[in-house]
């Protein structure tokens, strides 16, 4: 079995976090987890909840340096399809490969690392529903309002701001103050 990314350097035999039994690539440093030893192992994890995105928006910021593979296409070292490709967005993004026909999972170097520090490495194929890509995505536009009403009105003014939209978003008349806040400023539909 040779690696995706190199091509021509074969797997080899190693683990992850003690006891997932794994293929590595001593050239590009990517590993390959089987299906079926991903799945046994998952089995002997403590009960997890999955991992909501939101809840990682704490710690965007992890250290982390891209593998120069992770833009390459490649196909599974198992059963030869392309590898689809789920988009983990962090500060430095990065992508997790899977085989969508035998379920097999791709780590470029570093990435199950962070995927660990996440919490994500238990739950890999949440990555790649439509939901969590969606959820994701609705996030990281957040954080870019967010970011973009500090640089406009300033920090101090911004974190009133977004204090009054939370207390407006929970009081059942806070469509009233929103209302009145775009008639103070000069804002009309």
């Amino acid at each position: 079995m040779n690696c995706p990314k190199c091509k021509s350097v074969s797997l080899l035999d190693g683990t992850l976090a003690g006891n997932l039994a794994v293929k590595h690539c001593t050239e590009c440093k990517g590993t390959w987890i089987p299906s079926a030893e991903y799945e046994a192992w998952q089995a002997q994890q403590p009960e997890l909840k999955p991992v909501d995105p939101e809840s990682i928006a704490q710690i965007l910021n992890v250290d982390f340096v891209q593998s120069p593979f992770d833009t390459k296409a490649a196909l599974c070292p198992g059963c030869g399809r392309y590898l689809s490709r789920a988009k983990v967005r962090l500060k430095t993004p990065f992508y997790v490969e899977r085989c969508l026909n035998c379920s097999g999972i791709w780590c470029d170097r570093g990435e199950w690392d962070v995927l660990s520090q996440l919490g994500l490495h238990t739950t890999i194929e949440q990555l790649f529903s439509s939901e969590w890509q969606t959820k994701v995505e609705k996030q990281q536009q957040s954080e870019k309002e967010r970011e973009a009403t500090m640089e406009k009105l300033g920090p101090e003014l911004a974190a009133r701001v977004f204090e009054l939209a939370e207390q407006l978003a929970k009081h059942p008349s806070g469509d009233f103050g929103v209302a009145y806040l775009m008639r103070r400023v000069g804002v009309t539909k």
